[in-house]
């Protein structure tokens, strides 16, 4: 029995060297597939421009953070491609969303830069949303998107309180637009009595329907995309901000009240909450489902390192650009939880934001 004891010990000890000589076989294979999967990619994307779906029309705000972003991305994504943007803004930028995931390539060669409400919309039921938000490879977002209502400065409507006591003239894009659902949804939980127009084209249609006096105002844009796209109008004082859309309150506004504070029902606060949801994400990118993990890991950093490089974020203060990024794991972690919101307050959600829609 002790030779037999002894034994065992000397072949636990004879056992040692060939254990590690396989956890170094197993550690150099690994580590050259890792090397490998990193040159396919950089050689990828040496040969294979990005696409960029953006969903909203050229100079806009969407466009412009998109636009702004890719000239730096590319800096950090191997092989070092040259994005296009390509303009998608149908369907108040859900084409975008619905082409990458039913019409692109699936290689990492077509990405989107959606609007704020595509990763929310197919759960509220809009039409125009062919496509299953859960699905896609988020890659990150670059910031929220607060929306604020203001009124031009030469409006005798200058508070929340004056919007709930007379009718206010507000210009709009498509009816699934920021800009037609949330006055339509202030007037339904706080009493506020905007009358929208719609029609306006996205991009500078809208403030140049204000600019021209056919509207008093608008209900719906974005704080930063007005101090993108229209940072005159801060500086000199031209409007009268009446209320702001958001989790929690700008930095820029803390005197401007936030329209969660002015519900005072917890259910109507719930369904307002997961319609602001919509806004966390607010500047979204996505490659397509079936895309490469290799490729989407690759964007993933490339777009995290972004955020992070001197030069981006000099661009971005001299544009006025503001950054709150979310990582796309974050994105998916959010959405998940949205999705599984009990039924009931899904469906009161999706009767304000999309009146006739049906909600999943």
């Amino acid at each position: 029995m002790q030779r037999n004891a002894h034994a065992m010990n000397s072949d636990r000890h004879l056992m040692t060297p060939v254990r590690l000589i396989a956890f170094l076989v197993v550690a150099t294979t690994s580590c050259a597939a890792t090397m490998a999967h990193a040159q396919a990619v950089e050689d990828f994307y040496k040969a294979n421009p990005i696409t960029m779906l953006v969903g909203s029309g050229a100079g806009g705000g969407y466009d412009v953070y998109a636009r702004a972003f890719a000239r730096t991305w590319t800096n950090h994504i191997p092989g070092h491609p040259a994005i296009i943007p390509k303009n998608l803004p149908a369907a108040a930028g859900l084409a975008a969303a619905s082409t990458l995931y039913n019409g692109s390539e699936r290689d990492g060669s077509v990405i989107g830069a959606f609007t704020n409400g595509a990763a929310m919309d197919p759960l509220f039921g809009n039409s125009s949303a062919h496509y299953d938000a859960l699905r896609f490879n988020w890659l990150g977002s670059i910031g929220k998107l607060e929306n604020v209502c203001f009124t031009w400065h030469t409006s005798p409507v200058r508070t929340i309180a004056d919007a709930r006591a007379r009718e206010v003239i507000v210009a709009a894009a498509g009816a699934t637009s920021n800009s037609a659902i949330v006055p339509k949804m202030l007037n339904a939980l706080i009493g506020t009595r905007f009358k929208v127009v719609p029609g306006y084209d996205t991009s500078s249609g809208l403030t140049m329907a204000v600019e021209r006096g056919e509207a008093e105002g608008i209900c719906g844009l974005s704080w930063s995309t007005m101090k993108a796209s229209r940072p005159h109008w801060i500086k000199d004082n031209l409007l009268n901000v009446i209320v702001q859309m958001g989790l929690a309150k700008l930095r820029d506004l803390p005197d401007v009240p936030s329209a969660l504070d002015l519900i005072e029902d917890a259910g109507n606060r719930q369904v307002m909450e997961l319609i602001l949801i919509r806004q966390e994400a607010g500047r979204p990118f996505a490659a397509p489902p079936g895309t490469p993990a290799d490729r989407v890991a690759a964007l993933r950093r490339a777009f995290e390192d972004t955020l992070a490089d001197p030069e981006f974020v000099a661009e971005a203060n001299r544009m006025q650009l503001e950054i709150e990024p979310m990582t796309g794991d974050a994105i998916e972690k959010m959405l998940t939880k949205a999705y599984a919101a009990p039924k009931a307050i899904v469906e009161r959600a999706a009767k304000l934001v999309y009146p006739a829609a049906k909600a999943q």
